[in-house]
């Protein structure tokens, strides 16, 4: 019973996902050797140019959503944003997408979980965890349990739109498929009379399943992390409010 607990299988999405962050690493290693020996005097060219443009892009992002207050913020959000829309658009290499695997929509769940409650901590401190007896301590198992919420808002809204993206196009190949056979078996024998009207077609529905929609899950999925972020950091008003009532009860 333990030995299959333990058991750990390489599936396919995995080992897309292992290429896509294979992909990512070769690319961040050969930009930064770019930068390291670019003139700062001149334009950048190439893939430096549209690493800068993205740079700068996902920067003006947070900056827009969360204001100042994360510095370098952008180049987590970009690091998600660059890795989850390689994994969708993954599928158009005839491999599955790493993100029909639960797995992988977990981990960026998770990833952004963490990096909401470490955010509120940083921020908060101690007054983390009053949030949690707001507003009566009997309310402590409800808010225990809404404290998953984003988690499973984040990871469920991805692996739906991936797997519902995945079914779709392997419904549209098996229709096109036995639709080009019926049309084409009387004159061509064997399996090759089923692959003349998929290609035809299919392109147009991965334009959107595998590229529109990659750009659109990657922007909500990166918003709403950025946004959830957002949220737990106190203003400076706040923060002066709550320093003062600690110093004044510390007076007493």
């Amino acid at each position: 019973m333990f030995d299959n607990f333990f058991k750990f299988e390489i599936t396919a999405e995995i080992m897309s996902s292992l290429i896509v962050m294979g992909i990512i690493i070769i690319l961040s290693i050969v930009i930064g050797i770019m930068a390291h020996f670019h003139d700062p005097l001149k334009k950048p060219k190439g893939l430096l140019f549209l690493a800068e443009i993205g740079v700068e892009f996902f920067d003006n992002f947070t900056k827009d959503l969360i204001g100042t207050k994360l510095s370098g913020f952008g180049g987590f959000i970009m690091a998600i944003a660059v890795y989850l829309f390689l994994s969708f658009i993954f599928g158009l290499t005839g491999l599955p997408s790493p993100t029909t695997n639960m797995a992988v929509p977990l981990s960026l769940g998770l990833i952004s979980f963490f990096a909401i409650h470490l955010t509120s901590i940083r921020y908060t401190k101690w007054r983390y965890f009053k949030r949690y007896v707001e507003p009566f301590p009997v309310f402590l198992p409800i808010n225990l349990l809404s404290m998953w919420a984003p988690l499973l808002s984040l990871t469920l809204r991805l692996f739906g739109n991936a797997l519902s993206g995945y079914v779709l196009m392997n419904i549209v190949y098996y229709s096109l498929e036995s639709l080009s056979t019926m049309i084409f078996g009387n004159f061509i024998p064997g399996d090759w009379s089923g692959i003349f009207i998929a290609p035809l077609i299919a392109p147009i529905l991965h334009l959107y399943f595998d590229l529109f929609s990659a750009l659109i899950q990657t922007m909500i999925f990166i918003s709403l992390t950025t946004i959830f972020i957002g949220q737990e950091i106190p203003d400076e008003d706040e923060i002066l409010s709550s320093d003062v009532k600690l110093i004044r009860k510390g007076g007493k």
